[in-house]
Order: structure tokens, then sequence, then C-alpha cells
């Protein structure tokens, strides 16, 4: 790895969101459809996310996804630091807010076969480079949902509907406060939604939600 995490012929190939987007999934956007600079997309206005804000650093393509494969599946686990720099930069005003930042849950036996939990590992290179507190067990989940790949969107959201929950002890610093949710791809955003959810039901008043990649939503929809 070179430049950022990155050989410098794949930085080239991965694609940075800059600009504007959208202020709830991170999206972006070419108008600001309501005017101003925090106005959701379309999509955002229509069916809204459970969660308050959310950013991503790249889009999930070309190297952005290559890097995010890698740290997923290709044990690549010392790209997660240069990865969380970039989710730092992209997420600065949120982090802003932030009273902590928990990972997205595996189940176990999913990190039992896997040996690790990417989210857990961005979140812990952010915490790091944020000094912001990593709640590492602030979410558990609560049943196997299998792979959401291949699903359509509606599935999406059944399947890990009510899949999460919130640790109260180890969420109390953020109860009334604000969390930051953290994972390595949004797609759907339909686990995200489930999280966030469950955050709420233990007393966090926000939450923003953070992502390395996010999938273009006319790429899934799904």
């Amino acid at each position: 790895m070179e430049t950022g995490g990155l050989c410098a012929s794949c930085w080239r190939e991965t694609p940075l969101i800059a600009g504007r987007v959208c202020d709830r999934c991170g999206a972006p956007m070419e108008y600001d459809a309501l005017g101003g600079s925090d106005a959701p997309c379309e999509s955002c206005q229509m069916d809204p996310p459970a969660w308050d804000r959310g950013r991503a650093a790249v889009l999930y393509q070309g190297g952005g996804r290559d890097l995010a494969l890698g740290l997923k599946h290709g044990d690549r686990l010392e790209a997660a630091a240069p990865m969380a720099r970039w989710m730092a930069r992209s997420g600065q005003d949120l982090l802003a807010e932030a009273d902590g930042i928990a990972p997205v849950p595996l189940h176990w036996r999913r990190r039992l076969r896997r040996r690790f939990n990417q989210a857990a590992e961005l979140g812990r290179a952010l915490s790091t480079e944020t000094d912001i507190p990593f709640l590492a067990d602030g979410l558990r989940r609560t049943r196997f949902t299998g792979s959401q790949d291949g699903r359509l969107r509606d599935d999406r959201f059944a399947n890990v509907q009510g899949a999460f929950r919130g640790r109260r002890s180890a969420l109390a610093p953020t109860i009334g406060g604000t969390v930051v949710l953290v994972d390595d791809v949004m797609t759907t955003g339909a686990t995200l939604s489930a999280c966030a959810d469950a955050l709420r039901r233990v007393g966090v008043a926000q939450v923003h939600v953070l992502v390395f990649a996010r999938v273009l939503k006319d790429a899934t929809e799904a």
C-alpha cells in the first residue's frame, strides 16, 4: 500500500465522494433538492432512513470496492487505518457532534468464521484518529440473519428487523447524546436502520451514520 492505503494506479481508480451530498445518506447530489446545503436527496425525502445524518468516503466502485472487499474478505486489516482517515475527513461535521462511535456488530457465528468484524476494525481506527470513545459492545446482533447479498430492498429490511439490541451499560456515556454508527458499506441502509432503531430504544438521542463506501442507489434498488 502506498498513497493513503492504495498504490498510485488504484488511487486514480478510487471514486472519492466530494462536493454536494445528501445530508441523510451521503449520496452525491448534482443539486440541492430543497435549496440548502443540508438538503436530503429525493429518496430520503420520500423514505427517510432511521438515522439522522449520514456520510460515506468513497463510492463502492473501482479501488473503493477493492479496498472494502480486501478488508472484509481478504484479511487486509492494515487497510483499516487509511480507510478510517478518509472516513474522518468525509464525516468531520458528524464526528464533531459525537459522544461515541459504535460499529455494526456481527453475529457470533459469522465472527467465528471471519475471525474479526470489519466494521469494528474501522470504528476502532476511527476512534484512534479522532479520540472519540469507541463503544465496541454498544450493539449486539441477537439472531443470525444470513447474508443480505442478492436480496431485494424490502426483503433486506424484513430480514434484519429486530435483529439488533443496544446494550445500555456499554452505551451509558451516550444516553441522551449522539452516536456515530460505523460500517464498511452502505447498500440500501437496511442494516444501519435496524441498528439505529436499536440505539434509540436504549436512549441515544441522535444517530449519525459513517461508512467507508456507498453503493449508488440506482445500482441496487433493491
